[in-house]
Order: C-alpha cells, then sequence, then structure tokens
C-alpha cells in the first residue's frame, strides 16, 4: 500500500473539500453592535463570500458543520469551567456554558450571503468538534477527499478542535487566517501563529483561491 502524502501545493476540486464552520446567522450578524464592529473591521463575512466564490468556481464541494443542539438541553452537558466562554472567571457561581443558539432558531439558520448550493452539504453538530459524531468525514471519504480548507469561528474553540482532529484522521490542513477570528484576547494570532503552522498551512482567502484548481 502506498505511504499517504498530503504534499501537493495547488487544492484540486476533485479531493479538496471547503468547511465553512458555524457560518450561522447568530454569529455572522450578531445583534451585539459591538460583535458586528468587529467582524466589520475584519472584512469577516465578504472574506467568507470570495472564499466560497473561488471554491465554487472550481467545483469544490462546501461542508457546513453548524451547531444543531436541542432546546430543551437534552444534548448538552453541564460541567465545571474555571470561566465562561469570553473568559470571565465563575468563582463560586458554578454557571455552566451553554450553546449560543439553539436548532430551530434563526440564529442557528446558515448565513443567506453564505447558504448551500446543490450539492453541498449541511452537517449538524453537537460538539465543537466538527467530525465528533457526525459523518463529515464519511461524506468526504466518499467523494475521495483527502484535503481540508477551513474557516470561520471561533479560531480558538471549534476551528481549533476540528483541526486538531483532522490532522490526527491525516487530512492535509489549509487554515485561511482572514476568515476565521476570535474576540477572546490574543487567542486568534496564537492558534494562526503558534499552532496551525505546525498542523498544515495557514494562509489568506486571496492565497487559497490562487491555488484552487478543476
Amino acid at each position: 500500500m502506498a505511504r499517504v502524502s498530503r504534499l501537493e501545493k495547488q487544492l484540486p476540486a476533485a479531493r479538496t473539500g471547503l468547511i465553512l464552520f458555524d457560518a450561522l446567522n447568530g454569529y455572522l450578524h450578531p445583534s451585539n453592535p459591538e460583535k458586528q464592529k468587529f467582524l466589520s473591521e475584519r472584512n469577516i463575512l465578504p472574506n467568507m463570500q470570495r472564499l466560497l466564490a473561488g471554491a465554487r468556481a472550481v467545483g469544490i464541494t462546501t461542508f457546513y458543520p453548524s451547531g444543531s443542539h436541542a432546546p430543551d438541553g437534552s444534548d448538552t452537558v453541564a460541567r465545571l469551567t474555571d470561566t465562561d466562554m469570553e473568559l470571565h472567571p465563575l468563582g463560586d457561581a458554578g454557571a455552566p456554558i451553554k450553546p449560543g443558539f439553539y436548532a430551530g432558531s434563526k440564529e442557528a439558520e446558515i448565513a443567506p450571503e453564505l447558504a448551500p448550493a446543490p450539492g453541498d452539504k449541511f452537517v449538524p453538530k453537537n460538539r465543537w468538534n466538527s467530525f465528533h459524531q457526525t459523518n463529515l468525514e464519511l461524506q468526504m471519504r466518499v467523494r475521495g477527499i483527502d484535503t481540508i480548507i477551513i474557516a470561520g469561528g471561533s479560531t480558538d474553540v471549534g476551528i481549533a478542535s476540528t483541526v486538531f482532529a483532522a490532522r490526527d484522521m491525516d487530512y492535509g490542513i489549509v487554515v485561511i487566517s482572514d476568515c476565521c477570528y476570535s474576540a477572546r484576547g490574543n487567542n486568534n494570532q496564537f492558534f494562526l501563529e503558534r499552532v496551525f503552522p505546525r498542523m498544515g498551512r495557514v494562509m489568506t482567502t486571496d492565497q487559497a483561491v490562487a491555488l484552487m484548481v478543476k
């Protein structure tokens, strides 16, 4: 059996999948003005649109791993953590971290600017890692996909969890730096500069689109 190699620099459509992680209304069209400003200053949504357009131009399949949590909390586990999701200390409050949005809500729908096209795949998920107990790996395997391009947020949560899993599953990995985001201190910069470069390639939207081929 030939040894697995992920040394090809280009991103051929037949073997590459685009992952738009939690590309949801609630995250990309937040009600909080400060979050709106944060995303706007970084051109996150326009960059994701350009990335998606580039992938579709060559025929790359797009996958949408998206939080799909039960509104009654039946698929959520309460656990003790030192902080909440924004790194604020919880002290003795013991308030569990809960999903930001729940299945069936407007916030949990894919942002219309990034809506799936025929052939794209919506992947409901219940944990940070897009591969955990979903059919994402199967959907990629039956298509012969061995390399992923990943974008979305948060960089230090779902993106990181999914990239770690993809690395251990031997996927080639491309993380799109100007399409990933986290507002938690320097976490975004830390992962993009100190963690992901050892697991795959980190590049901008324009750099990735330039490597996409039919």
